[in-house]
């Protein structure tokens, strides 16, 4: 059973945090688990869901870099990933920073996914709800508490 501890996202510090994942992080797609790992990070920003980073030797899919690139002032810059599993493919569904800044070097190489386009991802045995928006890729979890940015108007739990 996973212990929860209820988390404000208006408390999340900025500049983001990095810190281990107390939970095992499971994805879903093509009706098969392409990872299951005990060694995931999140990052946590003021008022996002955190982001979870998975190891790529944890990744049981092919993975495709794409075009396309994005900078976020804290990590970087991203590159882009299609996830391919089975039949299933996921366009533009993964993330990762080759380079990241010094104080996100323990991520460099790691991928984070969209939840959104996945089949599912779990935080332990919780299902996670998709950050809202496009731009976002936050997990929402049953813990989190407050308004998340790219949802306006919602408070979660």
């Amino acid at each position: 059973m996973t212990v929860w501890t209820t988390e404000n996202v208006r408390d999340y510090p900025r500049p983001p945090a990095l810190r281990s994942v107390p939970h095992r992080v499971r994805i879903e797609l093509g009706g098969r688990t392409i990872v299951e790992t005990d060694q995931a990070f999140q990052v946590l920003e003021t008022h996002h869901a955190p982001t979870y980073y998975i190891p790529p030797h944890e990744i049981d899919a092919v993975l495709t870099k794409v075009s396309g690139r994005s900078f976020c002032e804290w990590k970087g810059v991203a590159s882009y990933w299609d996830v391919q599993s089975g039949a299933a493919e996921a366009k533009k569904a993964a993330w990762s920073y080759a380079a990241p800044t010094t104080r996100f070097e323990q991520i460099k190489g790691y991928l984070a996914f969209y939840a959104g386009l996945m089949d599912a991802c779990f935080i332990g045995e919780y299902r996670v709800i998709p950050q809202p928006g496009d731009f976002y890729g936050g997990w929402v979890t049953e813990n989190l508490k407050g308004r998340i940015k790219g949802a306006p108007g919602t408070e979660f739990w």
